[in-house]
């Protein structure tokens, strides 16, 4: 067993990647996804800045969730990689602080912003003549900053709490990265009032949420059912589809974990259903909004041809 430094004030990731050959190949999948990532995003959000065709709601929507997911993954896995090429798990204390607060902060405005989209699919579809009433600028910057100050109080509640209590046990976390749950029970206190809270934030951030996208696609599928062209149902079904697929992905291994009871939780299985909210939700956003969406590849298109009439 490896033995750590317990007088030390820095935490110790204990990490996802076992030291094996097998850790080397998961490492090199998690450094590709982690380029495409960012590839990705920062594509998809040049793209809706450039082509004017795009400078709606649902894509200024779009493009918030492109940067939080391009800020999400780059909170976790470049810590991580540095960890395991230079064969040091530590973490310092402020630095596990920090990154605790970015990825709650992330978590929370990114659950938000997903409900928020499909609010605004289910007025554009359910109600669309009442739709640059209800979803105009100003309501979509309000829905925007409305997620980013909500997940930034959540966050900061939950970081100055667990950079206040006592840690008087081993300080290595089982886990690839500072997570909330995984350092409670480092904790030399009982921790069952913030193990509520917890608990509480994550059905007001993540279970509430959840709801409402499934009722809202709900009363769209039943909109849709009633619509006479199939060209409108076909477009529809695809829209609630590539929703709900990003929104599977996200919310359930996320509500599953942080809604368990301590006694449920399982280090080795917090861990594999973490890799689905912090570095499989961030890749598949840009490639099932692109790829499926006939709008963004013909913006791509117009783009491209843009640039390319540029440097003839």
């Amino acid at each position: 067993m490896e033995k750590y430094n317990q007088t030390s004030t820095d935490f110790i990731l204990l990490g996802l990647l076992p030291p094996e050959r097998i850790g080397f190949f998961l490492f090199i999948l998690i450094v590709l996804i982690f380029l495409m990532t960012l590839f990705g995003n920062l594509s998809m959000i040049l793209l809706i800045i450039l082509d004017t065709q795009l400078h709606t709601p649902m894509y200024f929507l779009l493009s918030q969730l492109s940067f939080m997911d391009l800020n999400y993954i780059s909170t976790i896995v470049p810590k991580m990689a540095y960890n395991y090429l230079i064969g040091n798990k530590s973490i310092s204390f402020i630095g596990c602080g920090v990154q605790s607060f970015f990825f709650l902060t992330l978590g929370g405005a990114e659950a938000l912003i997903l409900a928020a989209m499909a609010y605004d699919r289910y007025v554009a579809i359910c109600f669309p003549l009442h739709y640059p009433i209800r979803i105009s600028r100003r309501v979509c910057v309000l829905m925007i900053m409305g997620s980013w100050i909500m997940g930034s109080i959540n966050s900061c509640a939950h970081t100055i709490y667990i950079l206040h209590i006592p840690y008087c046990r081993s300080r290595a976390i089982n886990h690839f990265f500072c997570d909330v749950p995984a350092m409670l029970t480092l904790a030399c206190m009982d921790t069952w009032i913030h193990e509520y809270t917890v608990f509480v934030s994550t059905i007001l951030f993540l279970l509430l949420p959840f709801i409402g996208i499934a009722c809202s696609y709900g009363r769209v599928l039943l909109a849709v059912y009633h619509m006479r062209s199939d060209e409108g149902k076909k477009k529809a079904y695809s829209t609630c589809s590539t929703h709900l697929t990003v929104v599977t992905f996200y919310y359930a291994p996320f509500a599953y974990t942080y809604l368990r009871p301590k006694f449920l939780r399982a280090p080795t299985e917090d861990k594999a259903l973490a890799v689905f909210y912090t570095i499989l939700t961030p890749i598949l956003n840009p490639l099932i909004y692109s790829l499926r969406n006939k709008e963004v590849m013909g913006a791509l298109r117009r783009v491209t041809q843009r640039i390319c009439s540029v440097k003839m």
